[in-house]
């Protein structure tokens, strides 16, 4: 009971520091560098994905050879195994 007090007196100390520093946090996010988001897909895919869909997740170009295909499909799917270390992004 003293935890859960504790951990709710932290939220709303945080999101009070958060309201009032607002502004400043807003111009830290703007000073990022415009580059650091490009990599990530804005919208959303067809409902039926394509060559060129696959690539892009795939990190390839359209035009890729098999075996360099094989190889990205076998390093993601290593990557994204839950029992080697999934990425938290896309566990979700």
């Amino acid at each position: 009971l003293i935890l859960a007090g504790v951990g709710l007196a932290t939220i709303g100390f945080g999101a009070r520091y958060l309201m009032r520093n607002q502004a400043i946090i807003k111009k830290g996010l703007e000073a990022l560098p415009g580059g650091v988001f490009d990599k990530y897909h804005r919208g959303g895919f067809e409902p039926k994905m394509t060559r060129r869909e696959a690539a892009m997740i795939l990190g390839l170009p359209v035009t890729a050879k098999p075996n360099r295909i094989k190889e990205a499909h076998k390093r993601i799917m290593i990557v994204n195994h839950p029992d080697r270390g999934m990425l938290l992004t896309s566990a979700s």
